[in-house]
């Protein structure tokens, strides 16, 4: 498998993003949800520590993830009806809009309630805001719905990769998978 991306399938790094930071984010989102389960104020600190570094770890391979596909060829559409090429493409840049604003939503919460910001106790970053508890309320309802809204635009995507999976037997599914290798054409208008 290659490292760059070809016409017909992403290429490991690719895959590697997508995968790592799919992990991550919801893996992190249900540690969110579960945070108010700590036994005791130390622990839930801790937790709290943990969910924040994680985030910022999601927000680096989103940037990164953003060089290499600037850098990479991505691969063409699968062959298919012109709607349904625009609503991928629309999902995705939402997708993307929403990994970007989530990260971004909880560091500006933790500005407003004053509380430094460690990434994994080695290092302090800056402030977004000035501390102000009374807009942290809205910060925190903003991340939780970006997450909730991240959720229902995931469902829709991996909704659309099962459906081309199970349904249309195309690649659109198998070029992305870990170890997927694009089906071998079976008549002259399919893709190799």
């Amino acid at each position: 498998m290659s490292l760059r991306s070809t016409d017909h399938q992403w290429g490991s790094v690719a895959k590697f993003f997508h995968w790592i930071m799919a992990l991550a984010i919801l893996g992190n989102g249900i540690f969110g949800l579960c945070m108010d389960l700590a036994h005791s104020p130390m622990q839930k600190i801790g937790w709290f520590a943990l969910h924040k570094s994680i985030g910022l770890t999601v927000l680096a391979l989103f940037v990164l993830r953003l060089l290499w596909r600037a850098a990479d060829r991505r691969p063409l559409d699968e062959p298919g009806p012109r709607w349904q090429q625009l609503a991928a493409h629309a999902v995705h840049g939402v997708l993307y809009l929403l990994i970007l604003a989530l990260p971004l939503s909880g560091w500006w919460f933790n500005s407003l309630r004053g509380f430094p910001l460690q990434y994994f106790k080695q290092f302090n970053l800056p402030a977004l805001a000035s501390k102000n508890d009374d807009l942290a309320h809205t910060a925190i309802a903003v991340h939780e719905y970006l997450f909730y809204a991240l959720l229902l635009v995931l469902l829709a995507h991996v909704g659309a990769a099962l459906k081309h999976h199970v349904f249309d037997n195309d690649n659109v599914l198998r070029r992305m998978l870990p170890f997927g290798k694009p089906r071998r054409p079976t008549s002259q208008g399919d893709i190799p």
